[in-house]
């Protein structure tokens, strides 16, 4: 009898770990979401003002799905802008930590997760080697690299998540 209940116990305590790590990294996509639909607000502002062609709206529109490569030069030109629109660079056009991790809080971050996106970028910054004097490209570079470790987290919205919230915002 003791043997069957200490065996039950651990069955449910593995159901609710299994739970709460799907409710985890349910949440964790829509925060990822939010901040995806938040930071790309001004996209339309950066592409007038940059006269980029309607591919970089491609990329954005395709950033979280799995294999979709995006190579294009002016896609890391918008991620540019688009981190100066929302303040979110230094001088040097390099992230400015303590914003970046407002920026997340505001839109469904909690402290911890806001300072592991953070942690995130700074890692892929600092492990893609710069591109000769082109921001662009290395701003490209960084955001393929996070990417990646957002894939890694298993954080990325699903595309019928994202596209749920685009054809909202219509």
């Amino acid at each position: 009898m003791e043997f069957h209940r200490s065996t039950m116990m651990s069955v449910r305590l593995a159901l609710v770990v299994a739970a709460w790590l799907f409710i985890r990294v349910d949440a964790s996509q829509d925060v990822i979401k939010n901040l995806s639909m938040n930071f790309a607000k001004p996209l339309e502002d950066c592409k007038k003002e940059m006269d980029l062609p309607d591919s970089v709206t491609t990329d954005f529109y395709n950033f979280w799905k799995e294999g979709y490569e995006f190579t294009n030069r002016q896609t890391g030109c918008a991620i540019l802008c688009l981190s100066s629109k929302l303040e979110l660079l230094d001088q040097e056009l390099k992230l400015h930590h303590g914003k970046a991790q407002e920026f997340a809080k505001k839109h469904g971050a909690d402290d911890a997760m806001a300072k592991q996106l953070v942690d995130l970028i700074h890692g892929c910054a600092q492990s893609t080697p710069d591109v000769a004097d082109d921001p662009c490209m290395k701003t490209l570079n960084v955001a393929k690299c996070f990417k990646a470790k957002i894939h890694e987290l298993n954080w990325a919205p699903s595309m019928e998540l994202v596209v749920g919230e685009v054809l909202a915002e219509v």
